[in-house]
Order: structure tokens, then sequence, then C-alpha cells
């Protein structure tokens, strides 16, 4: 068994917990830990002739990290029986004084690639199969926005009421507290205003509430390794109850446009190219009809904006963090480059 800090994983008393949730006993074996997009831990394992993914948060847990690991328990397992292509939910132990603090959960593992790090040679050498994998996104994305959140049990688990109305000053007031770090000058993102005004005097009039991801993009996804399949939508630490529509943006927001800051989103799929367009990725989501059900399409600029508006801000504050110190330079100003490229990204939005 490979090694895993104790600290993090403590093998005896997650055995001992997975024994009592009536799970196959027995040794140990084929332990791995996974990289992952964030700084949450991941360990591959099996036990009793079954394979299991444990997910818990980083070893210096976050004043949220917990609630936010039992938020995405709640939703995955809400998930099951739906069509979503997400980890399976095994097991969850919401209680923190288990696992030396941390909240934790099994899932099931996911064969498949993250495409914005490595393509296998068949996603690389095959034009058809990667633009497949585009509306794959899409699609995937659209089987969440037909899920019913009421119908499976998440009725209670956000709150959806003036979502759309409360986007454009949540993420202005956001941007203003950047302020309180020393030597932040102050944000200098062109655009900026012109935005926040079009959000506000464009907003749609009516929308229907859904289960959103909160951070839809290709580094989120993983892909069937024989073929162009979205095998897992993945990190759903940013879930909510919201409008789903908000995710479809966001994909446009971060989709390969051929300047360098897409590009580096989206890694070796779109240097690769031979993707679907934005409007593409618009009709492939509403091939299901149950995803646009009371939800209007024909907005779509709108979330786009707002995805490019909310996504330049969360950027910015590692800017901002970079000038007090508390990240590195580097960081900050490569966040920043792609901060104004969203924000000129939403100003084309607009104009066309």
């Amino acid at each position: 068994m490979q090694q895993i800090d104790p600290e993090l994983v403590d093998f005896a008393v997650l055995a001992g917990w997975m024994d009592r949730q009536g799970l196959p006993g027995g040794p140990f074996e084929d332990v791995t830990p996974l990289s992952g997009g964030t700084q949450n831990v991941l360990v591959r394992f099996r036990r009793g002739g079954r394979d299991y993914v444990l997910r818990r948060g980083p070893r210096h847990l976050r004043a949220r990290t917990n609630d936010v690991l039992r938020r995405e328990a709640r939703v995955l397992s809400a998930l099951d029986g739906t069509d979503v292509p997400a980890p399976r939910i095994i097991a969850a132990c919401p209680d923190e004084t288990v696992l030396n603090g941390a909240v934790f959960y099994l899932m099931t593992p996911i064969e498949g690639f993250n495409a914005t790090v490595a393509l296998p040679d068949l996603h690389r050498g095959d034009a058809d199969v990667r633009r497949a994998m585009g509306l794959n996104a899409a699609r995937a994305l659209s089987a969440l926005g037909a899920v019913d959140h009421e119908a499976v049990g998440l009725a209670d688990f956000g709150k959806p009421e003036g979502f759309l109305e409360r986007q454009v000053g949540r993420w202005m007031s956001e941007l203003e507290s950047y302020g309180a770090l020393d030597g932040y000058p102050g944000p200098d993102i062109p655009g900026l205003d012109k935005v926040a005004s079009w959000l506000d005097d464009n907003r749609p009039a009516t929308w229907r509430p859904g289960v959103m991801h909160g951070d839809y993009h290709l580094a989120n996804l993983m892909f069937a390794p024989d073929g162009p399949d979205v095998a897992a939508i993945v990190d759903w630490e940013m879930c909510t109850i919201g409008d789903p529509l908000l995710d479809l943006g966001w994909l446009l927001a971060t989709w390969p446009a051929g300047d360098a800051e897409s590009a580096m989103l989206a890694g070796p799929l779109g240097e690769a190219g031979d993707l679907p367009s934005p409007g593409e990725l618009v009709a492939a989501y509403g091939e299901r009809a149950e995803a646009t059900a009371g939800r209007d399409l024909s907005s779509i600029t709108w979330y786009a904006v707002l995805a490019c508006f909310k996504l330049g801000i969360v950027l910015e504050g590692t800017h901002a963090r970079a000038f007090a110190g508390k990240a590195p330079k580097e960081t900050g100003d490569l966040l920043h480059s792609i901060t104004l490229a969203l924000f000129r990204r939403a100003q084309a939005f607009i104009a066309s």
C-alpha cells in the first residue's frame, strides 16, 4: 500500500467507518493519490473487491471547506438516478470528528482524462472526435439543466429568489473588497463599468431555477478514453440552485477563441482545434427540451457576458493578493491578463 500521510487519511479509522456503513471489508489495496483541479485530497484505493475514490479537504482546512464538501456530497447523491455524467456517491461522512476534522466522502472512480492537461492519441489525431467532445460538453450540461431540483430533494439547497438581480452588485462588492489588501491600487479593468451597466440594463425578465455546477468549463470535465463522451463533470465546489443558463454562459466565456488567454484555459484540446463554435454549443444544449423549458436561449449572450464579468472579478482577486504578498506576482499578473481578456470578450459579446 502506498504511504499516505495519516493526518490526511487514517486508514485504520477509515476501515472502521466503512465497516459501520456495511461496505466490503479487508485490506486496502492499490492506494494511489490522485491530482485534481483543487487543493482537495483525492485518494483512490480498492477494498473488498470494490474500487473507491476518497475526497476530503486539503491538509490545512479552510473556514468553509467542510461545509463545501457536505454540499458536494448532497448534490452528487441527489444526481444519482439521473443521466448527468458525474461521480456517484458510495457513502459520505458529514461528521468532521471521524477523520481528523475533515468531512469526506467515497465515490466511484472515473475512467477518463482531462483534455486541458493531455490528449490521448485517438483524440489528438481525429478532428471529428474533438468536435464531438465539444458538443458533448454542452450536452452533458443540458443533462444537468434538465434535472428538477425539487424532485431530487434539493428544494432548500440554495437561494434562487433574486439570483439574477443580485449578481452585478454581489460581484462589484467583491471587487471593491480587494481594496482592503495592502498595496493594491484598485482595479484597472477597461470596460468594467460599461459591462456592469449593460448587465443591469439587459437582465432577462424571467428564468427557471435549477441545479448549477457553478464552474463549468473544460478543465472540470473528464472525457472517456475511447471516444468523445463526457465521462464525468467534476469539482462541484461551487454548486448551488440558481440559473443553469449561467453554466452555459460560463462554458462560452471560457471557450477557445483563438487568443492566448482562452487557449491557455483550454490546454491541449484548445491547441488541437477543430472544436464547435459557440453557436453550435448553444444548439447542442438546446437539443434537450427539459433543459430549455422555461429558459430563454435567445438571452444566452447576457449569461456569457455575466460569466466573463464574474470570472474576471474572481481572478482579479489573486492579482490583488499578489500586491499584498499573499500570492506570487507571476500568478497575479497572469490572472490579471486573463481578466482583461475576459472583459474584452464580454464587450465583444455585447457588440455581436
